[in-house]
């Protein structure tokens, strides 16, 4: 649906200022200059370096940054990597268009629309692993060449992202998917935080397609190809810290599936636009970063008592089990309107009114209780200790590359509890002032 307004210059309570400085003016064009660079120096770094960024740092010092990137850079064209990512790709686009599952009414917009979905992530999660463990059985494919293959992965999907990004940004100009879109007045910074907030393109749309079946699903499909790897290389053993590695995160990444229509009511959905920041992101930086402590311990990984790998373990799952319980009470605390119970009893509530960009007013519940009255953004607390208990078994073997995720981690999710912040005060105005008097702190109470 368009709308003859819809190039407006946009100033809906979609945004946020955040805590990092620059975001819209040096900070975006920097970004998109400097983040796929260094996703391919990240890469290198770890697999070639030990990790060690001060070794590639007079690297560069000695003969140059533009000779070093140049040398480093690998393959953009290779062929079986292209067949890799089109089938991949692929089959993520016919689960996500064709899998069966029920219809699922997301959170009103800014400018009063309703996103619907088919709610089959849970479907496309089971068959992925399947078809890929089926596959992998009848030797059709072989998984552990994706570790293999993994920096001409990245340097193509750089190249898919670029290319998709551009597409997003002409089709935000000349044909907008909803009139939840407009322009920022500058074409570097529609390119960088994108025009429309729901695209869709020949009926997919694109903001599950790049976040819940490109980049969260390649996040489960490469850690378990890195598996297969690591077992290769220990005569077919998987090693202790590895398993504990992948068993939390396919728990963590079960949750995600599980409560799939949730996210896509989180604020990565509802308010940042399809544009390079998230599309890029999920297409890239997800499968760079987010999947990098697993590729580190294919060569890297200690040995581990069973004792103590269980401890970890249960740690893990356990950090995991209380961010999905802090998900949960939200989604089914918005979804029953408030006529739920939380921990026994019936939650407390401030009632919000707010005002969408085209005059109307309606009213939020914002949840007082359960895991929601100990901090705003408590759910982040559980998330950041999961991704430290996964990333815990390369235990003192290096910093970067097992460590690298849990700290940017704990950055952004500070960032978007700022961000989070700004635009509810935004919104909600007098009643945001009142919620916060009530819970004083955004996500570590005495701290932060």
């Amino acid at each position: 649906m368009t709308t003859k307004d819809s190039n407006a210059i946009s100033k809906d309570w979609s945004g946020g200022t955040g805590v990092l400085p620059g975001r819209e003016v040096f900070g975006p064009l920097f970004l998109m200059l400097a983040t796929p660079c260094f996703s391919i120096v990240y890469f290198h770094v770890v697999t070639q370096m030990n990790g060690d960024f001060l070794a590639f740092a007079n690297l560069c010092l000695q003969q140059g940054l533009r000779n070093v990137l140049t040398t480093i850079w690998p393959n953009s064209f290779d062929p079986t990597t292209w067949k890799m990512i089109g089938s991949f790709l692929g089959f993520e686009l016919l689960l996500q268009r064709f899998l069966p599952g029920k219809e699922f009414k997301a959170s009103i917009t800014p400018k009063g629309n309703i996103p619907v979905y088919t709610a089959n992530g849970m479907q496309a999660y089971f068959v992925t692993i399947i078809t890929l463990l089926t596959l992998s059985h009848f030797d059709i494919i072989q998984p552990s060449l994706v570790y293999d293959k993994f920096g001409n992965i990245l340097a193509s999907m750089n190249i898919f992202a670029w290319v998709l990004c551009t597409i997003l940004l002409v089709k935000g100009y000349l044909a907008p998917s909803t009139t939840d879109s407009g322009t920022t007045g500058s074409w570097v910074y529609d390119f960088f935080w994108g025009m429309d907030l729901y695209p869709n393109i020949l009926g997919w749309d694109v903001k599950m397609f790049t976040n819940c079946r490109a980049g969260m699903m390649f996040w489960v499909v490469g850690i378990l190809c890195f598996a297969k790897k690591n077992q290769e290389l220990h005569g077919g053993n998987l090693q202790l810290g590895m398993a504990v590695n992948i068993g939390i995160q396919m728990i963590y990444l079960s949750k995600f599936y599980y409560w799939e229509m949730g996210y896509m009511c989180s604020m990565d959905i509802q308010h940042d636009r399809a544009g390079y920041y998230l599309c890029w992101g999920c297409l890239v930086w997800v499968p760079a970063v987010y999947t990098s402590h697993t590729f580190y311990l294919v060569e890297h990984c200690p040995e581990w008592s069973v004792p103590g790998a269980i401890t970890l373990f249960l740690c893990g799952a356990a950090s995991v089990f209380i961010n999905y319980d802090s998900d949960n009470q939200r989604y089914v605390f918005r979804q029953s309107n408030g006529h739920c119970k939380i921990w026994g009893k019936t939650p407390n509530r401030i009632v919000a009114e707010y005002t969408t960009t085209n005059g109307d007013t309606k009213k939020s519940l914002l949840l007082l209780d359960g895991w929601w009255k100990i901090s705003r953004h408590f759910h982040y607390v559980p998330e950041i200790l999961a991704s430290l208990c996964w990333s815990l078994p390369a235990w003192n073997t290096g910093l970067v590359g097992p460590y690298f995720y849990v700290t940017f981690l704990a950055v952004l999710l500070t960032d978007r509890a700022f961000r989070d912040d700004d635009r509810c005060s935004k919104k909600y105005g007098k009643y945001w002032k009142e919620y916060c008097d009530q819970v004083p702190y955004k996500i570590v109470p005495g701290l932060v």
